[in-house]
């Protein structure tokens, strides 16, 4: 076969040996080829070049999964197949013996052929996969020239941008950069007086000061736990069937108050992995230990109990292995993992440290449900000092009366004994008893109601005996198989104990060792996807074989290595990051730097990319004057369509029926809104926010035409704008001219051009005249806002109000305005 794919091919060539196997040398042309990323493939890699071919086409069949393995031939490690037989087989023209077959509905381009043809005749060397070894600190680049920035990420990023004949964009504006810095640290666009101040500030460390302001604001919390519930599937239901209520609040107020007080991360990682194991833990130890708590539950009778047992547990190890590792460990449930080197025994031992919970296995873990409470064992009640000192006073009272009661009861009883006929107390006494109990269903009904607004939070509690753990033969919840202990993949280096069973706190420790080589890494690339809209690392969800290769894998390490000895310190992580000067770029470039580096992977220029549904939904309600800042709290139901829950509910669903809140609360941040995981809130997830029924690294961003009928006719955000028209009209002193360019500057943070101002000064006396001509519209718009007790006394003509509303509305709709800059 190799003699006929010589003759083929018109190439003879003497063979030599690699990697234990006869492998030919083919005279290759350098050809300059580059991927779709636009990064340079002269000097081939096996980690970002070839392990993605074989990855995505090769692994399923020839990969780590020895059971599903076909013709005992492997391609993820070196010295186990044929070479030449691999090179043969992809260029194979016979459909019989062409690979991939094509049945696998996979086929290589023909850069990728030329891509293995030209590894092979390199010399077929192998790599462990870049993301199970430990950072490397590398020397940092000196790129010349270089009068752009001697700041260390922007020196790797000038050095990939000359490789590829780039450099980088100039800085953005000052509008633009402390726009972009506001939400990307707090969610919240800036005010007008803070465009004011950042505009005029002339002095040398303006932007060091923004952005340590902005990093200590109370709303930096708040953003930064936005990521985090997506990752840990924070939901106020169970899901799945009845998709009961769950009292959860305490820990989402927990991870906010957690980054607002910039724990060290890697503390935020024990404490949620292994809370409840400290020798005294804290209640804030406990809460966050409620992280293994935030599964599905499928609801009793729809599932057995063991089954439904597993599958939580299940639950809790792949969101685990995706939050914390980004591995794919659900991957190995049934067989050995198809592309990473996890196997199924690896699992199951993984798998050991999260079936021990202090929950009956016959109940699925749904003991003692409680329906109106959200509650399940084992849970925490945080009761404020007062309400604890009224609940010792109500159970003193009920004491006294449950006394009085029994001793009334026993007295009747003691006099029947004595006479053998029926007692008959006397009548002070049908009214003293009956006023007992009147007074003990009153005191009883009053404990209830001061139990139910106690905030509880479900927490993690171990079994006092190990609970033995099998291997699930084919992911079975019935055919147990090996039993096996608990321990890490074992592609990992081993977790340190000092017990004989390994414990979650070892596992937890583990996780934040010095030489794990994923647990830093995989968090400092979510940090940079908030900042720049996509990781070094694309897929951030998974740093296995299925996974794309960083684009700066040096700077990853860089940037790992600096924040693991920076003490885990998330704030100084992302301090550093938007002071640099690539993340300080204009986003604007011209086509031929889009064409050669469309999604900027190489970092050429600043990013542009749409808000995310929170962000958007709190910015029409900050620049409109109406957001609520309070902090911390049980979730709030915002207005929304009628009817909605009542379709996806069940009959005996807990809470059925959406009842709207009101007043104030209505206006408070997204983070804070009640999220049913059969229906999340529709303004959210028509901008691609996640259910939360899983474990979410990265939402998909799409545009489409719901988005832009969402923003133009849902009730709350033309409200929004109704609101803030009033409020303009409110100030007598100030022309139309000038609400208008107020409006623009506050909702984009820029000022308006002469031709759009002079546009938006039209389309208002047009939009006037309309509603002059239809009266009963302007009443009805103009009915919308909501007062402030200030502007009570003034009166406007609804049809000012309505026309100013119908041009802050456009402004809201703009795409400036729902895009990060």
């Amino acid at each position: 076969m190799l003699q006929q794919y010589l003759l083929m091919s018109g190439i003879q060539r003497p063979l030599r040996i690699v990697c234990g196997v006869a492998v030919f040398v083919l005279a290759m042309p350098t050809l300059g080829l580059t991927d779709e990323e636009g990064m340079s493939s002269d000097s081939l890699s096996f980690d970002r070049d070839i392990r993605p071919i074989l990855a995505n086409n090769c692994f399923q069949c020839h990969g780590p999964d020895a059971e599903n393995r076909q013709a005992d031939a492997r391609l993820d490690i070196p010295a186990a197949m044929d070479l030449e037989e691999v090179v043969a087989r992809i260029t194979a023209m016979d459909a019989d013996l062409k690979m991939p077959p094509v049945e696998s509905n996979k086929e290589l381009t023909e850069l990728e052929v030329e891509k293995i043809k030209r590894w092979i005749a390199s010399g077929a060397e192998y790599q462990e996969h870049w993301a199970f070894v430990a950072p490397q600190r590398s020397e940092l680049p000196a790129p010349q020239p270089n009068d752009w920035s001697q700041q260390p990420i922007d020196r790797f990023v000038l050095a990939r941008l000359q490789r590829a004949g780039l450099g980088p964009s100039p800085a953005a504006d000052r509008r633009t950069l402390l726009r972009r810095l506001s939400l990307d640290l707090t969610g919240l666009p800036p005010t007008l007086d803070e465009i004011q101040e950042f505009v005029n500030d002339s002095s040398p460390d303006a932007i060091e000061q923004l952005v340590d302001r902005l990093l200590e604001s109370p709303h930096f919390g708040e953003h930064m736990a936005r990521y985090w519930l997506d990752l840990v599937r924070f939901a106020d239901t169970n899901g799945l069937h009845h998709d009961h209520y769950r009292e959860m609040t305490p820990y989402r107020d927990w991870v906010i108050r957690a980054f607002n007080e910039n724990m060290p991360f890697d503390n935020f990682i024990v404490d949620q992995m292994a809370g409840d194991l400290f020798e005294q833990p804290t209640v804030d130890q406990l809460i966050a230990s409620g992280f293994h708590r935030l599964h599905l539950i499928i609801d009793r009778g729809t599932a057995l109990p063991e089954e439904s047992f597993m599958r939580n547990v299940v639950d809790r190890v792949s969101s685990v292995g995706t939050a914390f590792l980004g591995l794919t460990l659900e991957c190995a449930v049934c067989h050995d993992h198809k592309y990473d080197p996890i196997t199924q025994r690896d699992f199951y031992q993984f798998y050991a440290f999260f079936n021990n919970l202090d929950a009956d296995p016959e109940t699925g873990g749904r003991r003692g449900l409680d329906f109106q409470r959200g509650l399940q064992p084992p849970y925490l009640e945080l009761p404020t000092s007062e309400q604890t000192v009224e609940l010792t006073r109500l159970d003193k009272e009920l004491s006294r009366i449950r006394a009085a009661l029994e001793q009334l009861e026993t007295g009747s009883s003691k006099e029947a004994r004595d006479s053998n006929v029926a007692a008959s107390p006397t009548p002070a006494a049908t009214e003293q008893l009956e006023t007992l109990k009147r007074e003990l269903v009153q005191q009883e009904e009053r404990r209830s109601e001061l139990i139910g607004r106690i905030p509880a939070t479900l927490i993690m509690k171990e079994r006092s005996e190990v609970r033995p753990t099998y291997i699930h033969v084919r992911g079975n919840y019935d055919q147990l198989g090996e039993q096996v202990e608990r321990n890490a993949p074992s592609f990992l280096p081993p977790i340190q104990s000092e017990s004989q069973v390994k414990t979650r706190m070892d596992l937890a420790r583990w996780m934040v060792a010095s030489d794990n080589p994923l647990t830093a890494r995989v968090a400092v690339n979510r940090f940079w996807q908030q900042l720049f809209g996509i990781g070094l690392v694309k897929t951030s969800e998974d740093f296995g074989a299925q996974g794309e290769t960083p684009s700066h894998p040096e700077l990853l390490d860089y940037v790992t290595l600096q924040f693991i000895e920076s003490g885990w310190d998330v704030k100084r992580l992302l301090r550093m990051i938007v002071l640099s000067k690539t993340y300080q770029q204009t986003s604007q470039a011209p086509p031929d730097r889009f064409r050669v580096d469309p999604n900027n992977r190489l970092l050429s220029r600043g990013s542009r990319y749409r808000l995310d549904a929170e962000v958007i939904r709190d910015q029409i309600l900050a620049v409109c004057g109406l957001l609520n800042p309070t902090l911390y709290g049980k979730s709030v139901k915002p207005p929304q369509p009628a009817g909605l829950w009542e379709v996806v509910a069940m009959p005996n669903s807990y809470p059925r029926v959406y009842e709207a809140d009101s007043g104030e609360k209505i206006y408070r941040r997204s983070i804070y809104s009640f999220w049913k995981r059969a229906l999340p809130p529709p303004q959210m997830t028509i901008f691609d926010a996640p259910s939360r029924e899983s474990c979410i690294a990265r939402r998909e961003r799409t545009n489409t035409p719901l988005q832009a009928l969402v923003l133009m006719n849902e009730e709350q955000y033309f409200a929004a704008a109704v609101n803030y028209a009033g409020a303009l009209l409110h100030d007598t002193s100030l022309t139309d001219r000038q609400r208008v360019q107020i409006a623009h500057e506050s909702i984009t943070s820029h000022l308006p051009s002469q031709a759009s101002l002079e546009s938006l000064v039209e389309a208002l006396a047009q939009f006037q005249e309309i509603y002059e001509q239809d009266v009963d519209a302007a009443q009805q718009i103009a009915a919308l806002q909501l007062r402030q007790p200030e502007m009570a006394k003034v009166e406007e003509p609804a049809t000012r109000v309505a026309a100013l509303a119908m041009v802050v509305h456009s402004l809201l709709n703009l795409d400036a305005t729902r895009s990060q800059e």
